[in-house]
């Protein structure tokens, strides 16, 4: 299978053609990925750790000339690549790096060991963050490395398995006095995570996009099931308790190829930044998603809960509907949680409160302060929500052009995206009042508004889509139905998430919280039996030479 990869030249569909890659855009290599993941979200995360986050996609930004001539044309035609950030004890606060990479002569000695190596255990080539301890001549910092996979000292420990995506080369790697040339450094010292998190940017638009193909798929066998499958006397699909599965699945698969299109088209224009477009990109597709499976196996029923292998060995369609559902929960894990995209893009969010409004909340401030800042906010506020969901350059010219005759009429969604924009933007000001420094620590509020920004962006997201496939003349009434719809739901979810984001349990789980962790309900726990046994919570990581079995199996 990765040879015929190879063959294909889907190493290189993001490798420009001067090194031997196909030159896609973001917006048809994101096609290309919905196209994999809808048959394999498995071989959908080795083509993307290799291309997105692996070692193609840091070198295009920020490698030397040089680098590029060395290790391009071989990520393109025939070296598979991975991305070694994750240790052991390190997850999504990489601040606590352990691995080394010691300064000897003209190269740098690596010690450490990495976890959760996405195709690691088959890697030729390997991009590895690595902390320089600060010396003479040298300002240290983590720092990003390209490494031979087959290099003296480097030992794939352990093959990973997983309750899903059963089929990707995820390993344990461990680096023992590794020598690594200075020459295979990216970027100066200290800069390994600002080369890791501008990587992410575009890398998490992969998520996404095979979320889109899994959607459509899950759609495709929602469609033709629910038809012909009846009960008492019709197809499952006329009963409503169904049909309103059916409908989410279709409406949110509309409006997650129009997130991804849309964030894709403003990748390929350099000068957008899009790290908040991105984030929301995985963090609603990766959410919804995983809800989308999970319904198609819910209108499946026992059939959804039934492996592919045995419905064909009795006679069925071999429907991989349970594994559509386990492939599809590793995405609101990786390449930041849920949690951590809730806390990256609030981050964003308030950070902008804070330069145009911060001076109103500052009890140090004189009122003439103040009173500045509240007339610079009042301009702000105006604008700030709609460009944030939409991109900068991504504003509908008029609203009128969403109500064209004889189709369903957008409009007004927009004109609701704009309103709860403001009331967003209200609410956010008003917890920055109230909380002040603590404002970090509410992340429930926090979660809460990024919740309501993605459904926003998802719902302006679809209108754009909507009315671009109509002036093309592309379904453009079926796409105005679909937009429409998918408008209304997320504007139930909406309207929940803004009562929730006063009316809540977010003090009273604190406090139960405290009790768990305090063993206040440990009586709660009797009466049942752990299967884990005993055994360390977090394996020993101390760096030293390996004394396992070397898993590494690169395909030539």
């Amino acid at each position: 299978m990765i040879r015929g990869l190879k063959d294909l030249g889907a190493l290189g569909m993001k490798i420009e053609t001067k090194y031997g890659g196909l030159g896609l855009t973001q917006v048809y290599y994101n096609k290309a990925l919905a196209l994999v993941g809808s048959a394999s979200p498995a071989i959908g995360a080795l083509l993307s750790a290799h291309q997105s986050i692996g070692v193609p996609q840091p070198l295009k930004i920020f490698g030397t000339q040089e680098q590029k001539d060395v290790y391009l044309p071989r990520l393109a035609t025939t070296d598979i690549s991975a991305f070694l950030l994750t240790e052991p004890d390190v997850g999504s606060d990489p601040a606590r790096l352990a691995t080394t990479a010691v300064p000897d002569g003209n190269d740098y000695l690596l010690d450490g060991v990495k976890l959760w190596t996405t195709n690691g255990v088959v890697a030729d080539l390997l991009v590895v963050m690595a902390r320089v301890p600060a010396s003479e001549g040298h300002k240290g910092g983590i720092t990003a490395f390209v490494v031979e996979a087959d290099a003296p000292g480097i030992t794939v420990e352990h093959r990973n398995a997983f309750m899903g995506l059963r089929g990707i080369e995820n390993g344990v790697t461990r680096f023992h006095q590794v020598r690594v040339p200075a020459a295979a450094r990216i970027g100066p010292e200290g800069a390994g995570l600002k080369i890791a998190l501008t990587t992410l940017n575009t890398g998490r638009l992969s998520l996404p996009a095979m979320c889109v193909g899994a959607g459509k798929w899950c759609l495709k066998i929602a469609r033709e099931w629910s038809a012909v499958r009846e009960q008492w006397g019709r197809p499952v699909a006329k009963h409503e308790a169904v049909g309103a599965k059916i409908s989410f699945i279709a409406a949110t698969t509309f409006a997650l190829e129009a997130i991804v299109d849309l964030s894709s088209q403003m990748a390929d224009e350099d000068r957008n930044d899009i790290r908040i477009e991105a984030a929301l990109a995985k963090l609603y597709g990766s959410e919804m998603g995983w809800l989308i499976a999970d319904e198609l196996v819910q209108i499946r029923g026992g059939r959804g809960f039934e492996t592919a292998e045995s419905l064909a060995a009795r006679g069925e369609r071999a429907v991989p509907a349970e594994q559509m559902l386990r492939d599809m929960r590793i995405n609101r894990i990786f390449e930041g949680s849920t949690e951590i995209m809730h806390l990256l893009i609030a981050r964003e969010a308030v950070d902008a409160h804070l330069k145009v409004a911060g001076d109103i909340i500052d009890p140090e401030k004189p009122l003439a302060d103040k009173a500045k800042a509240g007339a610079n906010a009042a301009g702000f506020y105006a604008r700030w929500l709609p460009q944030l969901v939409t991109g900068a350059g991504q504003l509908p010219r008029t609203y009128g052009e969403f109500n064209p005759a004889g189709h369903r009429d957008l409009s007004g969604h927009l004109r609701y995206v704009e309103r709860s924009s403001r009331k967003l933007a209200r609410s956010t000001f008003y917890a920055m009042s109230r909380w002040q420094g603590r404002m970090e620590t509410k992340q429930g509020f926090l979660g809460r508004i990024v919740d309501i920004g993605a459904e926003l962006f998802a719902m302006s997201a679809a209108c754009v889509r909507a009315e671009h496939l109509r002036s093309a003349g592309e379904h453009g009434r079926e796409a105005y139905q679909l937009a429409d719809a998918f408008c209304h739901q997320s504007r139930v979810r909406v309207e929940e998430l803004f009562t929730r984001l006063w009316s809540n349990t977010d003090d009273l789980d604190r406090r139960v919280v405290d009790g768990v962790l305090s063993g206040t309900y440990t009586w709660l726990e009797e009466g049942v039996i752990d299967p884990s046994g005993e055994g360390p919570w977090i394996a020993d990581a101390t760096p030293g030479p390996s004394a396992e079995e070397n898993h590494h199996r690169p395909v030539r």
